[in-house]
């Protein structure tokens, strides 16, 4: 009789497709049948577990993975659990001979899959780790001094110079996917909110799944990457790839954007090389949270340890439900809201209100992000954060201040973003849209619209508050 060969185990994490993944790649070519397991771990993150938003996401991205395994046997083994006893627990359950999976990078991650990797090692069991979601592993770039980076412009032309991404492998031709013991049911997790159900647009902006995602990019190269240079600060135009919540559940990798871009011809394109330079940024905030592991939570500058927060938790709340009175501020609080994903000139604009009219703690509205955005990314969302904060690596200066009025009235001139927010400000004239407060009682009255009540005044006077913020920064501007 002939005895099945040992399987091995390929431990799904943030590289949720079957095409150019190097671990699933290793795995196949092992010869061995394969049990394809995802661990829903909400103990080793701590406080960086993920939020309502990228659950929901997480949910349908599964789901399509499961049904793309399935044409090769089997689909994938649910588990819950701290994965530093559920992976070896599963690895004595099924006699499995090694265990296969793609890198995170998070302070958290690597020491939790460090303590795997050893205690399959000692068990006698083969753990191997590969790179499924960067161009470059951060400790393969560095500066002349052999230290890591910390201005991007520098990090993306050494990264270009050396270290073009390899060409993106396909799906593997054989694979035996087999089931593994004790595996739940998806539906069980509870990833999908019911008491109330706030998914719906949600549902209605996104198609998780791989199978989207490359439809996703096909589009966005065939269609808008050459006008991107232009295009993608007017957030009422549909101009920019929105991939990023593909790219961070690892349903696309970023290898197979550069190379889509490159085989397009696209590459010396002004819009082939300003977008490329988003997927840099991507790189360079992986780079900063491994080097510095403690981004997402410290300010990058210490001296900024000792700046005066002095915001209010109803300011925040009225940030957070997009009632501040500045209608930019306010329609991409609630474009947040309703689709799980903000414009990212707005993000910016949003950020900047928070941190330098408000006064509130840049941590505040990175805590917000994390809960409520589908790309919600550690890495990205703590250096961006600490980018607008002027707190961070590579930092706008502390002087760049965001003006709303200004930045709506620039990139938003007709106001449609603001119409298709915050309908009960479609009345009114582009002129004064980003500044209702500018309008004539009886242009108000026209569009039908009573401050105070319909919407409201601003909560603070912007001219002010940068006053008051290019104080408090000037304070500790010396300090080391």
């Amino acid at each position: 009789m002939t005895r099945e060969p040992a399987p091995v185990l390929m431990w799904f994490r943030q590289d949720l497709r079957l095409s150019d993944n190097p671990a699933l790649l290793a795995a196949a070519a092992s010869g061995a049948p394969v049990i394809c397991v995802y661990v829903l771990d909400d103990v080793s993150p701590g406080v960086w577990k993920r939020g309502g938003a990228s659950r929901w996401w997480l949910h349908h991205s599964l789901a399509s993975l499961d049904k793309d395994l399935r044409a090769f046997g089997a689909g994938l083994t649910l588990l819950r659990g701290d994965a530093r006893t559920v992976i070896p627990d599963l690895v004595k359950a099924s006699g499995a001979h090694a265990v296969y999976w793609n890198r995170r990078y998070e302070a958290w991650a690597r020491t939790r899959d460090e303590a795997i990797k050893t205690s399959l090692k000692q068990a006698g069991v083969e753990a191997r780790s590969f790179n499924g979601s960067l161009i470059v592993e951060p400790w393969d770039i560095a500066t002349k001094k052999g230290a890591p980076y910390r201005v991007f412009t520098p990090f993306w032309k050494a990264l270009q110079a050396s270290h073009a991404p390899p060409e993106p492998a396909g799906r593997p031709s054989k694979l035996q996917v087999i089931e593994g013991p004790g595996g739940e049911d998806l539906a069980s997790w509870g990833l999908l909110p019911t008491k109330p159900d706030w998914a719906g647009g949600l549902r209605d902006a996104w198609t998780p799944g791989e199978a989207s995602a490359q439809g996703r990019l096909g589009e966005f190269i065939a269609n808008r990457v050459k006008a991107y240079a232009g295009t993608r600060n007017l957030p009422a135009e549909h101009g920019t790839s929105r991939l990023s919540p593909h790219l961070h559940f690892g349903e696309i990798s970023p290898r197979q954007v550069w190379h889509g871009v490159e085989q397009a011809g696209l590459t010396g394109s002004e819009g082939g090389r300003t977008y490329l330079s988003e997927i840099g940024w991507r790189e360079f905030s992986y780079n900063l949270l491994y080097h510095f592991p403690d981004l997402p939570d410290a300010n990058f500058q210490p001296r900024f340890d000792r700046f005066d927060w002095t915001g209010t938790p109803d300011q925040l709340e009225a940030w957070k439900r997009g009632q501040t009175g500045y209608p930019i501020v306010d329609a991409g609080m609630r474009e947040l809201w309703h689709t799980g994903w903000m414009h990212n000139r707005v993000r910016m604009i949003t950020a900047s209100f928070l941190i330098k009219d408000l006064f509130i703690d840049w941590r505040e509205g990175e805590a917000w992000f994390w809960d409520t955005l589908v790309d919600a990314d550690l890495a990205s969302n703590a250096a961006s954060w600490q980018w607008t904060a002027g707190s961070g690596a590579d930092a706008a200066p502390y002087f760049r201040i965001f003006n709303p009025v200004s930045q709506g009235e620039k990139f938003d001139p007709d106001g449609a973003y603001v119409r298709k927010w915050i309908p009960e400000l479609a009345g009114l004239d582009a002129d004064v849209i980003h500044a209702p407060w500018t309008a004539g009682g009886l242009a108000l009255a026209r569009a039908g619209v009573k401050l105070g009540t319909d919407y409201p005044e601003p909560m603070v006077d912007h001219a002010g508050a940068r006053k008051a913020a290019l104080a408090a920064f000037e304070k500790i501007k010396d300090i080391a």
